[in-house]
C-alpha cells in the first residue's frame, strides 16, 4: 500500500461517478446525466473531462433496470464535504430519494476521489473497504470516506474512470485506475457496453 497523503492545493482535481437507471423529470437516464452535467459547474466547480456513457447491469444483480454510468473529472476550490453537499443538492433536484440501499435511482453522484486525500483517516478507509458484501447491503457510513472505499471492486466505476484518468493512482492501494480495472473479472469488464455519444 502507498503512504496516504493529504491534499493542500487551492484547486483540487476530483473524480465523480454518475449513474441513472430510472426516468427523471429530464427524461431517460442518458438525458438525466446530460442535465446533471449542465447543473454541476458553477463559480467553484468546472468540469474538465467527461467519460463515455456506458450501459451496465444493476448492482447487485437483479436489483433493478440496467444503469447508464459515466464519470467526470472536475476542478474545484471547494472542500470535500462542500463538494459532496453540492452533488447531493443536484440529486434532490432531479428526484433522487434515498429510501433504501442500492434502489433504482434517477441520479446517483458519488465522490470517488478528491486529489490524493484519504478521509477521514486510513483506519476508517480500510475498515469500510474490507466490509463483506452482506454488510454493505445493510450498512452505509454516516460520514464521507475517500477514496470511495469500494471503487476498486466496481467495474462500472472503474471503466468510466479509465476514460478520463487511467493513470490516476489510488493513494492507499497504490494501483492506477487502469490496473484496478484490469484486475476485475473478464465477464464483469465485458458487461460495460459503451453507448453512442449523446446528442
Amino acid at each position: 500500500m502507498s503512504q496516504p497523503t493529504t491534499c493542500h492545493k487551492t484547486v483540487k482535481i476530483s473524480y465523480i461517478a454518475m449513474g441513472s437507471n430510472v426516468t427523471s423529470s429530464s427524461g431517460s437516464p442518458q438525458l438525466t446525466i446530460n442535465e446533471t452535467l449542465r447543473r454541476i459547474p458553477n463559480d467553484s466547480i468546472s468540469i474538465e473531462k467527461v467519460s463515455r456513457f456506458y450501459a451496465t447491469p444493476a448492482f447487485p444483480p437483479g436489483s433493478g433496470p440496467d444503469f447508464v454510468n459515466a464519470a467526470i473529472a472536475v476542478e474545484t476550490s471547494l472542500a470535500p464535504h462542500a463538494l459532496l453537499s453540492r452533488l447531493h443538492k443536484i440529486e434532490r433536484e432531479l428526484g433522487r430519494e434515498r429510501k433504501s440501499r442500492w434502489a433504482a435511482r434517477t441520479i446517483d453522484l458519488d465522490l470517488i476521489a478528491f486529489d490524493d486525500c484519504v478521509l477521514p483517516d486510513l483506519e476508517t478507509f480500510e475498515e469500510w473497504s474490507a466490509l463483506p458484501l452482506e454488510q454493505q447491503m445493510n450498512l452505509a457510513p454516516d460520514h464521507l470516506i475517500l477514496p470511495h472505499p469500494r471503487l476498486q471492486d466496481r467495474s462500472f466505476v472503474l471503466g468510466p474512470l479509465c476514460d478520463i484518468a487511467s493513470d490516476w493512482r489510488h493513494p492507499v492501494l497504490g494501483q492506477t485506475a487502469a490496473e484496478m480495472f484490469a484486475a476485475r473479472p473478464d465477464a464483469e469488464r465485458a458487461s460495460l457496453k459503451p453507448l453512442p455519444a449523446p446528442a
